[in-house]
């Protein structure tokens, strides 16, 4: 079976418009979670966002400008990752190169415009000429759940397997796994994997208020608003954003003479078969123990795991508890944080920004923290890189967790890339 590497990566997400100026937000604990735009704020206002640091209206192309705020998101990111990988693909190639999604609410921000200019058009007298059954003829392709796969794949001329994932927070991390698969079995040489999400208008946001899982604003600072891990914490906060990777065989890489980031070496994925939203340690522990058996490390191999982290009570407790029933006495020397107290909770794209966040960590030696963990739950009781980042720490490989609504787990493993 083929060695995976990943030879490339970019995003777009709430604490930076690329790689390096994410990474150093995120090294300074510094928060990208704010205000909500008026549109929410009318409806919902003691809710908070993690809005993208830059509208992708002004850094996409003018042909681009008429496609899906998450399409767009994933034409910025996919862009980032094939340039930093020197991907091209000839015609003979294309063939064996594909293009891996993840996506939890496709084509949201179109969907809910579409109903705004429905009842606007029927409410307002002015408009009484109007048709409100009138709508813009590529409004399907726009929220179709493919969208973005079929832009990449049209773009970069792919014409291997083009895959669409949408299974909530893990949508993404699934999608890096699967493409993983098809390139180690040999189905693919290669791929461009995204995950996206734009899901910050009021119709999507009035129904994770009914959940009643969203973090409410912290009195002093709407910055300090998520606080994984930490006994006052009060919920997520959802974000918006795209992460994207190239990940090719090790073979493919090396004979192109490109550089790779890092191996990708471990996979597992579980379904908990129990509750539609209540996580559960079983199926946690399944999806780590698949991953660590897959890249033949033990535990104690793992210096660094991105936790899901979400920040409500029942998710941070089952991760602390399925991270120890996993890791057993190593669970004591590992560090653990959850990137989410920064940059919030993308959904579908989550699993993708967290890995490419694990990647850079492995690299650099430079672990983010888990922001405003002031006041630690002593029911969660692992080392959570707490309140400041840990800089020239030893890193051979890290864990990245995503854990989905619906009970789909999945944990990806990296290692640092050896080409002997």
């Amino acid at each position: 079976m083929e060695k995976v590497v990943i030879s490339g990566s970019g995003l777009i997400c709430p604490l930076g418009a690329d790689k390096a100026s994410t990474f150093a937000a995120l090294l300074a604990a510094r928060s990208g979670i704010g205000a909500r735009p008026p549109s929410i704020a009318q409806w919902l206002p003691h809710v908070v966002v993690a809005e993208a640091a830059a509208d992708p209206q002004n850094l996409v192309d003018r042909s681009d400008q008429g496609l899906d705020r998450a399409t767009q998101f994933a034409v910025i990111a996919a862009a980032q990752a094939v340039a930093e990988a020197r991907l091209t693909v000839s015609a003979d190639e294309s063939h064996g190169v594909g293009v891996y999604v993840g996506i939890g609410f496709g084509g949201s921000q179109t969907t809910d415009s579409l109903y705004t200019r429905f009842y606007n058009t029927l409410s307002d007298p002015s408009l009484k000429h109007k048709d409100p059954t009138v709508m813009h003829p590529l409004t399907v392709p726009r929220i179709m759940a493919n969208a973005a796969a079929a832009t990449l794949s049209m773009r970069y001329g792919l014409r291997g397997t083009s895959n669409t994932y949408s299974v909530a927070c893990a949508s993404s991390a699934m999608a890096i796994g699967e493409a993983y698969r098809a390139i180690r079995h040999g189905y693919l040489d290669a791929a461009i994997v995204v995950g996206t999400e734009a899901m910050l208008n009021p119709g999507v946001m009035m129904g994770w208020n009914a959940l009643r899982v969203m973090a409410k604003p912290d009195p002093v600072d709407p910055a300090r608003s998520c606080r994984p891990f930490s006994k006052d914490r009060n919920g997520f906060v959802v974000g918006e954003g795209a992460a994207a990777l190239v990940l090719e065989s090790a073979t493919r890489c090396r004979n192109r003479g490109a550089t790779a980031l890092a191996e990708l070496v471990g996979y597992g994925c579980s379904s908990d078969a129990a509750h539609l939203t209540a996580p559960n340690v079983e199926g946690q522990a399944r999806a780590m123990h698949q991953a660590l058996a897959e890249a033949k490390l033990a535990p104690a191999q793992i210096q660094y795991i991105n936790a899901h982290g979400t920040a409500t009570d029942a998710g941070d407790m089952v991760e602390t508890q399925s991270i120890r029933t996993v890791f057993g006495a190593a669970a004591e020397s590992v560090a653990v944080s959850s990137t989410k107290s920064m940059h919030g909770h993308l959904i579908g794209a989550a699993g993708a920004l967290e890995f490419a966040i694990s990647l850079e960590a492995l690299r650099s030696g430079s672990l983010p923290p888990t922001a405003y963990l002031d006041v630690p739950d002593p029911r969660c009781d692992l080392d959570y890189v707490a309140r400041e980042a840990r800089h020239g720490v030893a890193v051979e490989a890290v864990m990245s967790n995503s854990f989905a609504f619906g009970g789909t787990n999945v944990s990806l493993v990296a290692r640092r890339y050896d080409d002997a």
